[in-house]
């Protein structure tokens, strides 16, 4: 027994999809004599049609963000910058002060060795230690 046509009709009464009409096998005699609008609402009240509830996902959730590649920040050290800064600057003084001779060949190179090992924080201790030198 064919209802599709009388499922379409009933689908379009209810304002529901095809898949959601059930009709109940107690009925399907009536429902097969059914040719109006009218008469598929009334089918619908009487409980002879009924409506399947709707299925899947319910309610749509925004996805959150997720922390990937391009998301991570590191944080910047400057600690190396401030290395490399401080000692080129020792190092044009010193070569200033070989040029200037108020240092020999030697003990420039013993202040090269002091400023790889961060003996100065800055050009006035250099100065100030080089009379102890």
């Amino acid at each position: 027994m064919q209802l599709n046509k009388k499922k379409a009709l009933a689908a379009k009464v209810l304002k529901v999809g095809l898949r959601r009409v059930v009709f109940t096998r107690a009925n399907l005699e009536e429902i097969k004599e059914a040719i109006t609008r009218q008469d598929i609402l009334d089918l619908y009240k009487n409980g002879a049609i009924k409506i399947k509830e709707v299925s899947g996902r319910k309610k749509i959730v925004k996805r959150k963000h997720r922390r990937r590649i391009g998301k991570i920040k590191k944080k910047v050290k400057t600690r190396k910058q401030d290395y490399v800064k401080s000692t080129r600057k020792l190092r044009k003084t010193a070569k200033s002060l070989l040029g200037r001779e108020k240092i020999d060949k030697e003990k420039y190179r013993k202040i090269r060795k002091m400023i790889r090992a961060r003996k100065f924080r800055s050009k006035r201790h250099l100065n100030e230690s080089l009379e102890d030198l």
